[in-house]
């Protein structure tokens, strides 16, 4: 019997006919409670005015925007675009601000032109925070300044570069190179994409008559190409959800494009879809937020955004939406509230701010991503989902965004368009050409060699998830279910227990032990706290959580592999006790407590505290041990219970937490566990079949695209209703209607 958990879930189906969307008017103007549309047949052009019902409070938010503001003007650095604008904003904004706008000079900017000039990788993040120096730079009548002082007003020298940039700018990896240069951007993932058309998009707008060096083509005929491919990618937003799933840092990188082209760009059939889209990133961020903590499994993120919830890139925007920590701003230049409060046509949805501070919502299910097997057998004509075909070089972009660089299935379009774009000359796919010449170059060969060794070589591929949530009020929970098992994955993050931005518990099987080094900071690279050596089969319910850790290879695997993608013989947790009221360790348990919030972590392998030298190790300044470590063996069981005051006094709840040890088998094929949970009651699991509950069976996977308290989404749905108890927001992008409103 399947114990389906759907109707657990504050039933909102029924809520569906609560909003219901009308016809435009036939002179293209809005009424009141219409919905903004574009169908090209006179419809509506704009977005709901600022202030209108269903949108957030227009007096609270321009206070948050000023707050920021003088927040972010508090630091001048005349060579960052992002900086730059803050303080060209203010000055819009309050006649009365002087900064010193005459030291932002070309020469200021000699760092970002080289990175440009050179074709260096994120040169795309740099033309997109300065295409905003072209509209906010071009000067104000309205900032109060005089002739010649005028505090909104760039050099036009150095608006002029940036247009010669914009001109002399490779958009895309298949575009005409004749000169043989390196070209060091990864144009491939989810993020890449969009910010790469949009940037395209936008400087054909501007030089629309000009001629663009590396293609020949004109501004405008650069806007023909690039805008169906921007639809395109919301459109597989909408059907897909996000292939970096959850990321705390790229997801700021999806939003700040989407702004950027709401408003900069001058195309109403992209202002209103762009904008969409833009919701539905702040969907995920708001049905994630826990007390400013993006608390959610991530398909991409790096220690300098997962130990503290404060560094997260998304911190910045939470809080300006959101408003629900105590903590300050982290970033004087951050990009999405920067632009966030240039904006003068959006406004964030007020049903979206509802869901991040809604009160216990519980249980958030969501389904990112597209399912490929790569360990199928090997077929010479592998069937392609939705129309994707693995042999269409066209599709090679939408592979890779996933992150499907050493999937046999894919492999075929990877090599002929490396081999015809000399994309293996690039250091960021020297270890794919390292992978290829180990082959001969032959794909008959490395087909079958990436099939055999896909739990390795493919640690890029995101891959489908099925990612579970729940919120509490003081503390939460999530994990991403039974994902990639065994397999190493790249920059993963599988789960998390928050109780605020510091006070939050992760584990982790790492790939390189830790470095010898006082700086906290981690580069990209899988490492101690970046990603994960072998993903953990995880099973949640509510407010716990068991997880599996059993790599799938080793070095009797490969023993050429091994020398490259070996890993460490244990795992370990992050419990951070500095950053907790107090914690305790009773048997194989460890318990954490701030406030009102409580987090209990259990492991099979008996865990201990590694020691931190501060003048050998970085430590972020902690003084307690932070690092919890399993020896014995890369194979762990970690199990997590969270809870709150609700549940009683905490002496009460750590009591009911030991009452029943965990068990714990191990076999010559895997684990297979029984936990006795003070809330879910008793919950079976192993490294193969189903997580029971009391005995019945509990789904972990083939999750709705959406399910919570605030809406059901299913899977491949283009349509999209969330509603709390004061606002609704319905999204249609077939019709590419978006309608606000209060309940």
């Amino acid at each position: 019997m399947k114990f389906d958990r759907r109707g657990f879930l504050t039933g909102s189906a029924g809520l569906a006919g609560a909003l219901a969307l009308t016809s435009c008017t036939s002179n293209g103007r809005r009424a009141d409670d219409q919905p903004e549309c574009i169908d090209g047949a006179g419809c509506a052009t704009a977005l709901s005015q600022p202030g209108s019902d269903g949108l957030i409070d227009e007096a609270v938010y321009q206070r948050r925007i000023d707050e920021y503001l003088r927040f972010a003007t508090a630091e001048f650095i005349p060579g960052s675009a992002p900086g730059v604008a803050g303080h060209l904003i203010r000055a819009g904004r309050d006649p009365d601000y002087r900064w010193a706008v005459d030291e932002v000079t070309v020469d200021a900017f000699a760092d970002t032109w080289d990175t440009i000039d050179s074709w260096e990788d994120t040169r795309d993040f740099d033309l997109m925070y300065l295409l905003w120096l072209l509209k906010l730079g071009a000067g104000s009548e309205s900032s109060g300044a005089t002739v010649g002082n005028n505090m909104t007003t760039l050099s036009p020298k150095l608006l002029q570069a940036i247009e010669q940039r914009l001109v002399d700018n490779r958009y895309r990896y298949n575009d005409p190179n004749p000169d043989g240069r390196l070209d060091n951007l990864w144009y491939w993932s989810e993020n890449h994409i969009v910010i790469g058309r949009v940037i395209e998009f936008l400087a054909g707008q501007h030089l629309s008559e000009q001629t663009f060096t590396v293609t020949g083509l004109t501004g405008a005929e650069h806007m023909e190409r690039s805008k169906p491919e921007i639809l395109q990618w919301i459109s597989e937003r909408a059907r897909f959800g996000f292939f970096e799933w959850h990321s705390n840092v790229y997801m700021l990188k999806n939003i700040t494009p989407l702004i950027t082209l709401i408003e900069l760009g001058d195309d109403p059939e992209l202002t209103v879809p762009a904008a969409m889209a833009l919701d539905l990133c702040l969907v995920d961020l708001a049905a994630h937020t826990h007390a400013g903590c993006y608390t959610a499994p991530r398909g991409r993120t790096y220690k300098k955004d997962k130990m503290t919830s404060r560094d997260e890139a998304t911190f910045g925007t939470a809080k300006l939406l959101f408003d629900d920590t105590t903590f300050d701003y982290q970033s004087h230049t951050d990009t999405g509230v920067t632009y966030l409060c240039a904006a003068g046509a959006y406004r964030p949805p007020q049903a979206v701010v509802d869901m991040a501070l809604a009160k216990a919502p519980g249980v958030v299910r969501e389904r990112h991503g597209i399912f490929v097997d790569d360990a199928a057998p090997v077929a010479e004509y592998p069937k392609a989902p939705f129309g994707y075909h693995f042999d269409d070089p066209a599709n090679l972009s939408f592979w890779w965004s996933l992150g499907a660089v050493g999937t046999w299935q894919v492999a075929g379009i990877g090599l002929s368009e490396a081999k015809r774009y000399d994309l293996f000359e690039v250091p960021l796919l020297a270890q794919v050409k390292a992978l290829v010449d180990l082959n001969g170059g032959d794909i008959d060969r490395i087909r079958p060699w990436l099939q055999k060794n896909h739990a390795i070589v493919n640690f890029g591929f995101l891959g489908e998830a099925n990612t579970y949530a729940w919120r509490g009020d003081a503390v939460s929970l999530a994990s991403v279910q039974d994902h990639r098992f065994g397999q190493m994955r790249d920059q993963a993050h599988s789960w998390q227990a928050a109780i605020d931005a510091d006070a939050l518990v992760f584990t982790n099987h790492p790939v390189t032990d830790r470095d010898e080094s006082t700086d906290w900071a981690e580069d990209g690279r899988p490492g101690y706290w970046t990603g994960e050596a072998s993903m953990p089969r995880s099973a949640q319910h509510e407010r716990a959580a068991i997880h599996i850790y059993q790599p799938a290879w080793d070095e009797t695997t490969d023993e050429l592999l091994w020398g490259v993608f070996g890993y460490q013989p244990f795992t370990h947790a992050y419990v951070p006790q500095d950053r907790f009221d107090e914690v305790a360790q009773e048997g194989r348990w460890t318990f954490a407590r701030k406030g009102d919030g409580w987090i209990a972590l259990w492991s099979w392998r008996t865990p201990t505290w590694r020691d931190y030298d501060p003048t050998r190790f970085a430590t972020d300044g902690m003084e307690q041990p932070f690092d919890l470590v399993a020896e014995g063996g890369p194979d762990n069981v970690w199990i997590v219970e969270v809870g709150e005051a609700a549940d009683g006094g905490f002496a009460a709840w750590k009591a009911s937490v030991l009452k029943v040890e965990p068990q714990v088998e191990r076999t010559d094929s895997g684990f297979v566990v029984s936990y006795d949970s003070a809330s879910a009651g008793t919950m079976t699991f192993g490294s193969t079949g189903p997580l029971t509950l009391d005995g019945l069976e509990v789904d972990l996977g083939d999750f709705p695209r959406h399910d919570s308290a605030f809406g059901t989404v299913d899977h491949l749905d283009t349509t999209m209703e969330f509603t709390t108890e004061s606002a609704r927001l319905k999204l249609n992008f077939e019709a590419k209607t978006r309608a606000v409103g209060l309940v």
